[in-house]
């Protein structure tokens, strides 16, 4: 076994590529080449209107602010509630990712569902509210502690990044409540992304899934080799 610091291994992908059911497989095994943990890190973009819509009085209200105004592009506006919620969740994040670190140090493999990423603004697992505010200072500052957050978790790169790229139409069948524009425009980024120059082994999500899982596996099994840990089939009968 490796005596370096233990693999930190993400998988990524569009929505509809099946991130999460990929990450549920693989962790156990993951598991044969030593204690593991999973760890959940996305943003969770997509998800913050939506549970902000629940929130009493204001919830509906927010909800719609940070549909119309996040992930669009570096020119919008948003004002200063909508972008203090956001980076409530950012926060959230960034104690998920402490977690994580936690978990490497006390000499735990960790497998990531979702990883922060700086290269591409306004994509998924990135960075959310726009660069400029001049409407407001107070979102300016918010906009820069995000930025700040963001560049320091994607300092801790992955040393094995399994990008899951899928097709519009597979993804639509497998997402029949997203917006099939939103799907496009993450299938578009997936493949723009580097991860800071971590190690990317590029897998088809539109096979079956046992044939995805075995494409999973077997990445995880030529990287673990490369870093000394033991083949988990070897001795088998």
């Amino acid at each position: 076994m490796s005596s370096q610091r233990p693999p930190l291994i993400a998988v990524i992908g569009s929505d509809g590529s099946g991130k999460s059911t990929v990450c549920e497989h693989l962790i156990a095994y993951v598991k044969k080449y030593g204690p593991a943990e999973r760890v959940h890190l996305g943003k969770q973009a997509g998800n913050v209107g939506r549970a902000v819509v629940q929130l009493p009085i204001v919830g509906r209200y927010l909800g719609k602010a940070i549909d119309r105004n996040v992930v669009k592009n570096e020119k919008s506006i948003i004002g200063p509630l909508p972008a203090l919620v956001v980076m409530l969740f950012v926060v959230r994040r960034l104690l998920r990712f402490r977690r994580m670190l936690a978990f490497r140090r006390r000499g735990l493999i960790v497998l990531t569902d979702r990883f922060p990423q700086v290269q591409i603004p306004g994509a998924y697992d990135g960075t959310v509210l726009p660069v400029n505010a001049p409407n407001s200072r107070f979102v300016a500052w918010l906009a820069d502690r995000e930025r700040a957050a963001f560049r320091w978790m994607a300092e801790h790169k992955p040393d094995l990044v399994i990008k899951l790229n899928v097709d519009l139409d597979v993804a639509c069948a497998r997402k029949l409540d997203h917006s099939p524009a939103s799907l496009a425009k993450k299938i578009a980024v997936t493949p723009l992304l580097t991860f800071e120059g971590a190690h990317i082994v590029d897998v088809d999500a539109n096979q079956p899934l046992e044939e995805v899982f075995g494409a999973a596996e077997k990445a995880v099994a030529e990287f673990m080799k490369t870093r000394g840990y033991d083949d988990v089939d070897e001795g088998k009968l």
